[in-house]
């Protein structure tokens, strides 16, 4: 009778397990929020999130320990990131209460022209060699997030990195997986090899990768300061090696480059305000469609069904018109971009979606007048760092100037080379950007900071997060693990237009029986497995000060706090 007791229990625990894969939430959830009350650090990659506590226990804040894991994520997951790119990021400060931004991007050469494009019969920008490279911002965003608010040393805050560098570490799964990619892509370019493929060949799961040229280049600007890189001898060797592959950025380019302090820009969603960064980057594509898709029931609709998924869809192809004619470098127009956030546009744009059938195209309306890396930091006092940084197409140009251990970016490929077009390739003009980082503060008190990476897929992620977090009820972990959709073929701000209604891609955990409802709409939808980001996410109680931490199994990222 005992043993009869004994398998009817093992029974009954089988059932229940294959009927739910978790004990509590959701099932799609890949586990349980971090918890904790000192610090919680969030990246793609777990040695950059142990470096960031490393850093917080030290005795630094949110701002050192975010630079710290930048630094690191720059040599472990270079196929993202690294000082070759770009920097954004969102800032709380907790002393003075209140949000800032920094915009770390680069601009385009001076001495490269538009004539020089349409002389030489180019229709848009390559998107590898020199012609791409616009000024990398990183270094000057990691020294104007530290000048503001650092507390350690740079060159404690680089340790990490440097170290790695110089001692190796192991290569991860996914990060082996995309490096093949690139490496096969890129190896025709001079120094490729000799630093992203020893022994002539890309590493692989588990292989000990060095690079010792980074930790030199890292060592000289922790002991000499962003100068050393803008101004110094890797400017020089930069520039050098530009002229030799026929490229345009130069010294004087280098030496010119500043970054820009700017003030986020917000709308309210049921009671919540959603941060990004004004243009040139996409983030307030982000917002414009939670703005259209405030005026329906989401919640009502329920999550993963079609109804849901055809208002998000055409809501994100409202707002991508505007993205293709409108984002670009403020410096070079006068467009007024919060015209584009007013609720009487989103009333006028919202007015547009038609609730039963999917559009073909849209037009953009009318206003008066790759990889990528993300994370995010928060400390004890309260201070939160919400900080994307990319090369933009994975590891970027192939421009990998001698000794140095970094590629340069190839954000200059997304200028338009259509005159008139507001972002259309001018000298010493910021690029339209992909990369957005995203905080949500609730009563003027901070509450999440987050993001996601991939291209353009980072604004219709953000929007999907905020929506399962308000809409839907999910916590923080859920709200990055619950299957995405991505819509893609939406005008670019490259100039090319969408007219045939692009591609709905479904991530796996979709009911089919909601697909079918989408073609019938007349969604063009295609199975996917790849492209819907990388979610990280610390939200903080505004009561008790306990830290959520969460990161998504699409990467190899960690959330973790103590």
């Amino acid at each position: 009778m005992k043993r009869i007791i004994i398998s009817y229990m093992l029974v009954l625990f089988i059932v229940s397990a294959h009927s739910q894969d978790r004990l509590t939430g959701e099932v799609f959830a890949t586990r349980s929020e971090v918890i904790s009350t000192q610090g919680m650090a969030c990246t793609s990659q777990p040695l950059a999130t142990q470096a960031a506590l490393d850093i917080l226990k030290k005795g630094g804040n949110a701002i050192d320990a975010a630079i710290a894991a930048n630094a690191v994520l720059g040599l472990v997951e270079p196929t993202g990131n690294g000082i070759g790119g770009d920097l954004f990021a969102i800032v709380w400060d907790a002393e003075n209460e209140r949000l800032e931004g920094l915009n770390a991007s680069g601009r385009s050469p001076q001495s490269l022209t538009l004539e020089y494009f349409k002389e030489n019969h180019y229709s848009r920008i390559p998107s590898v060699g020199p012609l791409p490279v616009s000024v990398p911002g990183c270094v000057d965003g990691w020294f104007e997030l530290h000048s503001k608010y650092g507390e350690l040393p740079m060159d404690e805050i680089l340790r990490p990195a440097i170290n790695y560098a110089r001692e190796g570490f192991p290569v991860t799964e996914l990060i082996a997986y995309y490096w093949q990619g690139n490496a096969r892509y890129l190896s025709r370019f001079p120094n490729i090899k000799e630093i992203y493929m020893p022994g002539g060949k890309p590493p692989a799961k588990g292989d000990i990768f060095c690079n010792p040229a980074l930790a030199n280049t890292l060592e000289t600007i922790s002991k000499k300061g962003r100068d050393a890189f803008y101004r110094g001898e890797i400017a020089q060797v930069i520039d050098a090696f530009m002229e030799q592959q026929g490229g345009f950025l130069s010294y004087e380019d280098l030496a010119s480059h500043t970054s820009e302090w700017v003030e986020p820009v917000s709308v309210n969603y049921r009671g919540y305000d959603v941060w990004e960064l004004p243009p040139n980057g996409q983030g307030i594509a982000a917002l414009q469609i939670l703005n259209i898709l405030e005026g329906f029931n989401i919640a009502s609709m329920g999550f993963g069904t079609a109804e849901y998924i055809h208002h998000f869809t055409e809501a994100k192809k409202l707002a991508f018109e505007d993205r293709a004619k409108y984002y670009a470098d403020p410096a070079f127009n006068s467009i007024d971009y919060r015209l584009l956030l007013s609720d009487e546009y989103a009333a006028e744009r919202r007015s547009l979606l038609n609730k039963e059938r999917a559009s073909r195209s849209y037009d953009a309306g009318e206003i008066e007048q790759g990889n990528t890396i993300y994370l995010t930091v928060a400390d004890k006092e309260g201070n939160m760092v919400s900080l994307i940084q990319s090369n933009y197409r994975g590891m970027g140009s192939g421009m990998c100037p001698p000794g140095l251990g970094f590629i340069l970016q190839d954000r200059g490929e997304l200028f338009s080379l259509e005159v008139g077009h507001y972002n259309v390739y001018e000298p010493g003009k910021r690029p339209f950007h992909t990369i957005i980082p995203a905080f949500i503060t609730r009563n003027g008190k901070p509450f999440i900071s987050f993001g996601l990476m991939g291209g353009a897929m980072q604004p219709q992620g953000h929007a999907q997060v905020v929506m399962n977090l308000i809409d839907f009820g999910m916590n923080l972990q859920e709200a990055g693990d619950a299957p995405r959709v991505r819509h893609s073929g939406s005008s670019q701000p490259t100039g090319e237009h969408m007219t045939d209604g692009g591609i709905l891609y479904i991530e796996s955990g979709m009911d089919y029986k909601e697909v079918r409802s989408l073609l019938k709409m007349g969604h063009t939808v295609q199975f996917s497995q790849g492209g819907y980001g990388g979610y990280q996410a610390i939200m903080r109680d505004p009561e008790t000060g306990v830290l959520y931490g969460a990161s998504e199994s699409r990467k190899d990222g960690q959330a973790a706090g103590y």
